[in-house]
């Protein structure tokens, strides 16, 4: 890795420690401001949804399988379903429309 590579290695190493020491040293009291109690609620839910959208539209080689899946788990999901339930139907749709793409 030449010079440019361990500059972004230390970059990212340098926002990492930021984002995890900086809070933890500066925040000291409690925090009882409604609006950043609930922005900080969210945010593990929001990155976790950051990173894994993505992979769902673009993990199969079909694209509307992905959109399917994603339409099927939103669905499933909002109606109470298990995790189990929520991604096996999932997979199942992925897997459908994944075989109807390749028959036409």
């Amino acid at each position: 890795m030449g010079s440019v590579g361990w500059g972004y290695v230390a970059v990212m190493a340098g926002v990492t420690f930021a984002t995890r020491a900086l809070p933890a040293t500066l925040i000291r009291r409690k925090v009882t401001n409604g609006f950043l109690r609930s922005f900080l609620y969210y945010v593990p839910y929001v990155t976790l949804a950051v990173m894994t959208f993505p992979a769902i539209l673009g993990a199969t080689g079909v694209p509307a399988a992905g959109v399917v899946a994603l339409l099927v788990g939103i669905a499933l999901a909002w109606r109470g379903a298990g995790l189990f339930a929520v991604s096996g139907a999932c997979c199942a749709s992925v897997l459908a429309v994944t075989l109807l793409a390749q028959a036409l």
